[in-house]
Order: structure tokens, then sequence, then C-alpha cells
């Protein structure tokens, strides 16, 4: 501890108070206790409604193709580790099986399955062109989307010749099936096309239509820490969606479509509308094997998908549609817009794509075919231009487009996969069980093998483990520039003082209550105290500093508290927040809401991160920052430190033990989605290695990760875990935090 010049110690009183310089008397008195705004809540934006998945989503063209690269680095990390597919999941063999073939005028169709994970089958039409054509063929995936019975979809002759009445087909058989029309004129015209079920539909009934795409109430017997299924708290914790099965099975569809021995690997390309249309413009995003995309009636800055099979938690905060088509770029990109939610594609969405594509050096490599006189389709306009378009990019070869002809349409039971020679696999609640848990243990396995042995392998681990915090958090340190102070009141405690105010946060509009508790003989060292409170913990119920904060104020410690999002003077009622808050649909899928919005978890984490900035940033340039959470806070000052690392000198939590993976509501105070996946609690220290840390509440044995990544890191002795009466951890605590910065 040192004694400050008369002189330095009004500067500084004045750069954290604002003095008369901001025209506040420095003898205001806090009213109530910390109370600062006077029965206000914080004019903070995280009040407003919810962002659902009805907003507005536009997407903005970057200034430079560095710019670019940055941003799409970290749009499609977003969308692999939503998709819980970072990292990816193990290439189990395929086996694959195709029968059944049959030969039409043109064309054949075959009838295929294969597993995209072990005993998980994706399961589908192959059409194959009959010519003699030498050489190897484009191969074209085709998702269906959310048409009744998808790949077995039949319109109906009645509901069919209205489309052809209004234009928007030419045959009868072909208006029953669009979805069977375009996969056969793809054919004639050259190309192996994959028509393949959407989870749910169909043949692909292991996890069944009503559970992937009108999942509505959490079941019971269906999350446990061991076991659990779709949907579930213990589900969105590890990210584990039927998104992410889909994408994931478009993945595998690709591999299929390369061991064909006359599909050339060079021209691979994916199309398809609605639900389809999010599928392809998803498997585009994420596989650089695709070179040609024509997602129809789905990319739009409007809705962005209502099916529970089209949402992901973390998905689209920051982001939209607009924005992973555009992850594309700078390969040949289709679209087509109808009189749905795409019908302002032509004036919002398309031409910041174009604009990219200008970026990039590509403008002719995206086009929008906008037929806004027709409904929600993917009818003969819109597939003509689609063979347009896989023409010029596929090379197929022709100078004019061969015309659609009429269909030898095919119903459910000519197309089923299964049969008695190839019976249809088990699903139900215990498959699907135990498709999650092998999901899980192959994520686990892989994380596993990457736990740090040195240098080398810890970047190796923050490459993948911290990279993954980064999207599941949502945010990292904002810039000081971003982060205002605005003085509201200062009281002279004799041997402190007490200093309240405002942080205003641009980066994500926040404004934060915030308390000071600032000794006249600063020892150039704070503390961030992080409470369920907020910074009323600071405080006992005569208003006085705690025993442990008046330790550190005695030894010339400034101590700050904070009201973070819900806490203190967020709380009209003053009672703490038990529940969270939810968007308007009624479904119990937490995507709904956490796939367009940070959870309360998250807001508070992104809270604790802007007041770590503040204070490492500040013109006092102190010496030392701790911060310190020895309650329900504890695993957010965590994950916290995870994102700011040497911005924290000294971490110190009491955890009691708990994982994000033993939340069991999704709409707890505490629950994070992605959480768990990445070894927990355990890994977000791991990746802070080696920072100093002390914690208390899980036994006096380190976690065998964190003592690696310490041990990696050159600095064991640098993490200090503790068991000990509650009397002494206090005083092991403050000795701690007191001792001389390394």
């Amino acid at each position: 501890m040192r004694q400050l010049p008369s002189s330095r110690f009004l500067v500084l009183t004045c750069l954290l108070s604002g003095c008369v310089l901001m025209g506040i008397p420095t003898t205001a008195v806090l009213a109530e206790g910390p109370s600062l705004l006077k029965g206000e809540l914080p004019k903070d934006s995280r009040l407003e409604p919810l962002q659902d998945l009805n907003g507005y989503f536009p997407m903005e063209v970057p200034a430079s193709r560095s710019a670019w690269a940055r941003r799409a680095e970290n749009v499609r990390r977003r969308v692999l580790v939503s998709q819980g597919i970072w990292p990816m999941p193990t290439r189990t063999p395929l086996e694959a099986t195709v029968h059944g073939r049959q030969e039409h005028g043109g064309y054949s169709i075959e009838k295929v399955s294969f597993e995209a994970m072990p005993g998980f089958f994706v399961t589908g039409s192959l059409y194959r062109p009959t010519d003699n054509r030498p050489g190897k063929r484009p191969g074209i995936l085709c998702p269906h989307g959310h048409w009744s019975n998808g790949r077995f979809y039949d319109n109906g002759e009645e509901s069919a010749k209205g489309q052809i009445a209004e234009g928007a087909e030419k045959f009868l058989q072909s208006a029953r099936s669009p979805l069977q029309a375009r996969c056969i004129h793809l054919a004639r015209m050259g190309c192996v096309v994959f028509h393949y079920d959407m989870i749910g539909y169909a043949d692909s009934t292991q996890i069944s239509f009503e559970i992937a795409h009108r999942f509505a109430t959490q079941r019971p017997g269906m999350n446990s820490a061991t076991e659990w299924g779709l949907f579930s708290p213990q589900a969105e914790s590890h990210l584990q969606s039927v998104m992410g099965l889909q994408t994931w099975s478009s993945i595998r569809a690709v591999d299929f479509l390369l061991t064909l021995k006359d599909v050339d690997p060079d021209r691979l390309a994916v199309t398809g509308a609605s639900g389809g249309g999010t599928q392809t413009f998803m498997l585009a995003a994420v596989d650089p094997r695709l070179k040609v995309a024509m997602p129809a009636v789905m990319v739009s800055t409007a809705m962005q998908g209502g099916c529970t099979c089209e949402n992901a938690s973390c998905l689209r905060i920051g982001a939209g549609n607009v924005d992973f088509a555009a992850l594309f770029a700078p390969r040949p990109l289709g679209l087509t817009a109808a009189d749905d939610w795409t019908r302002e594609m032509e004036t919002k969405g398309f031409p910041q794509l174009k604009g990219l594509y200008q970026l990039v050096g590509r403008e002719e490599d995206v086009m929008l075919a906008a037929n806004t006189q027709f409904q929600h389709n993917y009818n003969l306009v819109s597939r003509v231009a689609m063979y347009g378009w896989m023409n010029k990019h596929l090379g197929l070869g022709y100078d004019e487009i061969p015309a659609e002809t009429e269909i030898d349409f095919q119903d459910a039971e000519s197309l089923t996969v299964w049969n008695d020679d190839h019976p249809r696999p088990a699903g139900g609640d215990k498959f699907e069980k135990g498709l999650l848990e092998y999901w899980h243990n192959d994520t686990q396995q892989q994380l596993d093998a990457l736990v740090p042995r040195g240098k080398k392998s810890l970047a190796r681990y923050r490459d993948v483990v911290g990279a993954a915090i980064d999207t599941v958090v949502g945010a990292g340190l904002p810039r000081p520039t971003a982060i205002e102070y605005q003085q509201l009141a200062k009281v002279d405690k004799g041997d402190y003082l007490q200093i309240g105010g405002v942080l205003n946060i641009d980066t994500y509009g926040g404004q934060l209550p915030v308390l000071f508790l600032y000794p006249k003989e600063w020892n150039q060292q704070t503390v961030i105290w992080l409470s369920e409170q907020g910074k009323g913990g600071l405080l006992d119920d005569q208003g006085s500093p705690r025993e442990v904060i008046q330790t550190l104020l005695a030894r010339g410690t400034t101590v700050m508290g904070v009201d973070l999002l819900f806490q203190g003077e967020f709380l009209a009622d003053g009672k703490p927040i038990k529940r969270t808050r939810r968007v308007a649909n009624t479904r119990q899928a937490a995507a709904y809401s956490f796939g367009y919005n940070p959870t309360l978890a998250a807001h508070r984490i992104h809270d604790i991160l802007s007041v770590i900035s503040y204070v490492r940033n500040h013109e006092t340039n102190p010496e030392k920052v701790s911060l310190v959470a020895l309650d329900a806070t504890a695993p957010l000052a965590i994950a916290a430190r995870a994102q700011a690392r040497d911005a924290v000198d000294q971490l110190a939590v009491q955890t009691s033990g708990f994982r994000f993976g033993t939340v069991d509501d999704i709409h707890s105070p505490l629950f994070l989605p992605g959480g768990a996946k990445y070894h927990d609690l355990p890994g977000m220290l791991a990746v802070a290695a080696p920072g100093p840390t002390w914690f208390e509440g899980e036994g006096s044995e380190l976690d065998s990760l964190v003592e690696a990544a310490y041990r990696a890191a050159g600095n064991r002795d640098a993490i200090l875990a503790i068991a000990l009466p509650a009397k002494n951890r206090l005083h092991s605590l403050t000795n701690w935090l007191l001792s001389p910065a390394e």
C-alpha cells in the first residue's frame, strides 16, 4: 500500500466521479443505500421485447475483403457450433444400400438408405440419367422442404389443375409433384440427383414428424444427466437439435454422392425450397465441396423459418438467413422469391448479396429469380431459372435449356425404401436417447483427445474449445471506447469514497448501475465483486461494507459492484428473477427464444466483460484487476474470464460444484446453450490458463483437465483449489487477492 499525493488523489477522484466537471455535487448522497436511479429502470435496450423469427434481419456489406473474411469466419463458426458439429462428428461408414431400380423415359430411380451416424438412417430416391453420354455426371442434392409427406408429396389432381391454370405448371403429373419433376428433369439433363428425406418425413421416421416439426411441450423422462432427448435442457446445453441432425445428414448426403462412380466430385450442387431451402443454404455455408447452390423461397430479411427443424439455439444472434447464404460467396449462388416472406428480396437482401459478390469480384455469380406473382413454391417458372443456373455453372453444355416434359408420377408405395428385404429401422424415445448419447460421446472423445500436454497442444485446445466458447458466450471484451461512465452520486465515508453511476455500453445498448468503494489510500488494485444481489452485495443491511470488503478497503483496494441484467435496479419489484423471458411463441423449444437472443446467463456474461473492459482500461491504470464471485454468479465469472483472459489478473470463485450441464430448465437464469458441451466449467477454466485462479467448492483436488492446461501453460501453481471452513475461506481469499501481482 502506498499513500497517494494529495494532488493525484484529487485527479483520480475526479476521473472516477466526474466531480464538478459533470455538474454533480461532490456531497451528493446515494438514495436508499446503493440505489442510483430513483426507482427508474436502467435505459437498457435489452428491456425491450425480444427478437423472434419474424423480426428484421438485414445484412451489412463489409467495407473490404479482409473485413468480410473475418465476418465470414465468425458467422460460419456460429453455424457449425449452433448445429452441434464443431468439431465435426466422426464420419462413420455409410453402409449404403441402393436397390429397387426402375427405368423411365430418360432416367432411372433407385431407393437409397445410409447411416449418417451408426443406426441413424438417411433415406431417399436416387435419380440417374439413362443416356450413354460418356464421363462423370454432376451430382445434385435435393432436400424437399415442408410439403405434406415430403418426398411422397402429392398435390392432388384438382389442385394441380389450378396450378396449371395460373401458369405455375404445365403438366398435370408434374403439378402433382413438383418435387419429382425437379429431380426427373435434372436427371434428363444429365445429372445424378439425390432427393432425400427431412427427418420425420416419408421414410425417415426414427424420429417422428411430431417431435421433429411439431414439438410443443417438454417431455417427462427425456431430460436427465445421463440420458436425454431432443429439445430438452440437456440437449440444448450440448447443442443437439433436429436442425443439427438435418445439417449433418446433408453433409453425409454429399459423402454418399461421392461414393458413386458416375458422379464428378468437382461438380456438386444443392437446391431445395422452403425448409429444403433452409437445408440448402445451411449445407452450402459449411461444406466447401459444393460448387453451386440455389436455395428457393427461403432467404430473406423477414421470417427466418417457422419450424423447429429450422431453428437452433445460438444460430441467429447477430446474423440471419441472408448472412448464411452469403457464406457461399464467391461460388455461384442462385435464389428465388415469391409472394411470401421473400417478396421484398429485390430491395432488401439481394442488393446486399450483390454488393458482396461485387466486393469479391464475382458479381455475375449471384442471381435472384423474383416471381412474386406466385405463392410460396418451387414451381415450373422457378425451376426453369434453376435449370439455367445449373447448366451455366455445372457445365451441362446446353445452348438452350430443354423444356420439361410430363413425368411418370410415383406414389409412396413405389418410392418407399423399406420392404421385407430392407425392413424399417427402429425409432422412438429409446432410439432418440441412444442417438444423442452416441453424438455426445463422440464429441467428448474428440475433445478429450485435445486435452493439452504442452504449449502447442494448449494452443490447439484454445483454437477448438476457446473458439466454441466465443460463440456460446457470444461476446468478447468490448472496446473501451464503446463504454462511457456517467457519475450519479458520491459520498465521503472517511477512509473511502462511495461513488455510484452507470456504465453505458454502445455495443449492445446496455446501461449498468455500478458502485465503487474507493479508498483514499489506493494501492492501484481493483476488485470487481459480483453478487446475486448486484452492487448491493457489497453492503450489509446497515449500508456498511461487508466484513471481507472492509478488509480489502483497509488494505487500499478499490472494490466495485455492478447490477447485471435483471439484478438490483433492473428489478422494479426488487425480487430476484427465477425464470427468464421468452418470445411469444408458445412452443417450449429453446431455439425460438435463444436462437435469436442471448440467454440471461449470456447477457450477464456480456455485462461482466463490459465492466472488466472499463476497469482494465481506466485512465488510472490499475496495476491489478481481480474478479470475485462467491455465489451463483461464479459460473458467469468463469465464462467471462475465458473471454477476457489476461485482462483479469486474478479470478476467485466458489462454484459449489455447479455445472451448466445440471441446469434442468430452459428458462433458468443459468441456462446457457452449449455451456456443457465443451468440457463445461473446466473447459472454460482451461482456455484461460495460466491466469491465476482461486476456487472453492470443487474439493481440494483439481479437475484433471484444468491441471493439465495449467501444466501445459507452464504455471501449475497459478491455480489454487481449496476446501476450508467458511471463516478460514475468506481469510485465504483476502490474502490471495492482496498478494503481490506477478
